[in-house]
């Protein structure tokens, strides 16, 4: 990854800053924001779903809902069919309760998957069912068998790159930036939700996995990360659990603060773009009608990192209810260090507002 004009040290990180710089890192991006129309239903529906499953207390369930993931997956798939983007809706909310569990068992969820037919035991964690109920509902609706083997394959290292994180967390160890993004692509819910903009699609095997997408994949998932940590890092660093952040890797790495880790960012996301429109410029023909599935695969992989950016000012997730002023002035105060370390209940806390300079 490139390095911001930063000099490598070991020696203890900066003090706290007294305010946040918050980069506008799609800018120059020109991909529009847009809802898919089936938002308020679906939505909707996907909410009291998850909600049924009784994952979080009524205070924390609460603060679940505050987030909106069902938002997140009508941003991120805008022009999905109403089935199609309740399933994205429900792997959002998935992917929500396995982030707040820290015991999440890899096997349960993947036997889930295996079995999609077949109710989870009974005392089980609840995530077994959450995961079923989500990948039974989905094959019904439609995802084909070569959609199936590959969510199931890339789920399986996502379910992989969380344990590391774990481990990681516990040990408080602190990656350099390569290995990193490495466990990041691995360990971010969006890199299984990117296989769903599959289900309304029909490309080949042979031509999705073709060296040149993929590289976009990976592309689209490095902005993704890269916006989510800078957007997220102000809440992880009050619960005491940003190792696992750019910003915090940045600093450490380079011996920088929070904003200089900021700028940094900045210059990676702007690198990035460059390379995936070269990318985009590259990609062979097969003809039709192919090749208009692939360019309507490409334009939903710029859309996805799009509307995965305007969530998370648009929920409560990260900046309370003041995100879209966040998202205009774009300076910020810290909350205190590890104020909220330490929470005993699973599940989101609530940011209420973010105070801004």
């Amino acid at each position: 990854m490139p390095v911001f004009s930063l000099s490598a040290s070991s020696r203890n990180p900066p003090p706290s800053p007294l305010k946040i710089f918050i980069p506008d890192l799609l800018a120059r991006w020109p991909f529009p924001r847009r809802l898919n129309k089936h938002y308020s239903k679906v939505s909707a529906e996907s909410c009291a779903w998850l909600e049924s499953f009784q994952a979080f207390s009524p205070k924390a369930q609460q603060a679940f809902d505050r987030c909106d993931f069902g938002l997140l997956g009508c941003l991120t798939y805008s022009i999905a069919s109403e089935e199609h983007v309740r399933s994205t809706c429900d792997y959002m909310n998935l992917a929500a309760v396995i982030d707040e569990y820290s015991d999440v068992s890899e096997d349960t969820l993947m036997d889930a998957l295996h079995h999609p037919h077949e109710p989870r035991p009974k005392g089980e964690w609840i995530g077994g069912e959450v995961a079923r109920q989500f990948w039974e509902r989905t094959i019904r609706n439609g995802a084909s068998g070569q959609l199936q083997k590959r969510f199931i394959a890339i789920f399986d290292k996502y379910l992989e790159g969380i344990l590391q994180q774990a481990i990681d967390r516990s040990g408080h160890h602190i990656r350099d930036t390569q290995s990193y993004f490495d466990l990041r692509r691995k360990s971010v819910g969006a890199n299984p939700a990117l296989i769903l903009l599959e289900l309304d699609l029909d490309i080949p095997d042979e031509v999705i996995s073709h060296p040149t997408l993929e590289d976009m994949a990976v592309i689209s998932l490095n902005m993704i990360i890269l916006a989510n940590d800078i957007l997220s890092y102000n809440l992880e660093q009050a619960r005491g659990d940003d190792d696992h952040n750019i910003v915090t890797i940045v600093m450490h790495e380079f011996d920088t603060d929070v904003n200089g880790a900021m700028l940094w960012v900045m210059d990676c996301h702007t690198k990035l773009e460059k390379k995936y429109f070269e990318s985009l410029a590259a990609i062979p023909k097969w003809g039709e009608p192919i090749d208009s599935q692939v360019r309507k695969y490409c334009d939903s992989l710029g859309h996805w990192v799009r509307g995965c950016y305007a969530w998370s000012f648009e929920s409560e997730r990260y900046f309370g209810t003041n995100g879209m002023e966040v998202q205009r002035k774009r300076w910020i105060l810290p909350m205190p260090k590890d104020h909220l370390k330490g929470c005993e209940e699973i599940g989101p806390v609530l940011v209420g507002v973010t105070h801004i300079e």
